[in-house]
């Protein structure tokens, strides 16, 4: 059985949070629908089949139409118009939800791709309550530090594992903490945590350090709560049962995610920290 496709009133208010580039993404589309005669593009079409993906955000255009902000394991983010979705009798109306593997086929040579198919692969049980919060949290943080079409099969796999554990009743703060430190070193931004800026020497356990957008460094002697050498080296081989470890990754990510945003909040988080004081 398909999961059910009427959004409830918390994955309302948590999508319209979502709605970035709406703007940008609607001018592509209208672009692409435009068939007025052009120049011969180089550019072949792209056709791509059976796409393992998850749907970030949707949003409506035009009347029965929806843009969608996919996840894709080959491909990365890509933008993808599913014509006709919000038809009663479309077979993509049920099948475009978040939260569920999918297999998607898509042409175009464009920004924005044309959906042609959409199967849902099925085995994942729908989220309510704070594991729903933090699924959405795990998709705005994709949506703000992923380029698109920049593909990473690894994070991929790592979100498909992060909902499983979701929905299975996992851990909830060692889930966020641990997909956070998976996509700020997916996309570049993890500095290492075993060795000091640049590589010159290694962590010791018994010093203290701090912590700067390009690596560790030496805490000084006015340091406010610097971060302790054999916890950061715990954090390293991702030893969360070491003490402190979970609570240093927080401090960790919380401050790489504000540095690379540039300070601009995440409003799932902060939906995160009312319910869950996260």
């Amino acid at each position: 059985m398909r999961p059910s496709c009427a959004p409830t009133a918390t994955s309302k208010r948590v999508s319209s949070l979502l709605a970035t580039p709406e703007v940008a993404l609607k001018a592509a589309v209208t672009a692409k629908a435009d068939t007025r005669p052009r120049p011969a593009s180089r550019s072949p079409t792209q056709r791509i089949t059976e796409e393992p993906a998850f749907v970030l955000h949707r949003h409506a255009w035009k009347e029965t139409s929806l843009i969608l902000d996919v996840f894709t394991r080959h491909h990365g983010r890509v933008a993808v118009v599913a014509k006709g979705a919000k038809r009663p009798h479309s077979a993509l109306r049920s099948t475009l939800v978040n939260f569920q593997s999918l297999a998607l086929t898509f042409t175009g040579k464009s920004e924005v791709k044309t959906l042609s198919r959409a199967e849902w692969l099925g085995g994942m049980a729908p989220l309510t309550g704070l594991p729903l919060m933090a699924a959405f949290y795990f998709n705005e943080l994709l949506i703000k530090l992923l380029a698109r079409e920049d593909a990473h099969p690894e994070l991929f796999d790592a979100y498909a594992q992060a909902l499983h554990t979701l929905q299975i009743g996992g851990a909830l703060d060692l889930s966020l903490r641990s997909f956070e430190l998976q996509l700020l070193t997916a996309v570049g931004f993890m500095p290492a945590l075993d060795t000091v800026r640049h590589g010159s020497e290694p962590v010791q356990p018994s010093r203290h350090y701090e912590m700067t957008a390009e690596g560790l460094v030496p805490a000084n002697a006015y340091a406010d709560a610097p971060l302790a050498g054999v916890t950061l080296l715990a954090l390293a081989q991702r030893d969360w049962a070491a003490p402190g470890v979970l609570s240093l990754a927080k401090r960790v990510s919380r401050g790489l995610l504000a540095y690379h945003l540039g300070g601009a909040p995440l409003k799932t988080r902060q939906l995160l920290i009312d319910l869950h004081n996260l």
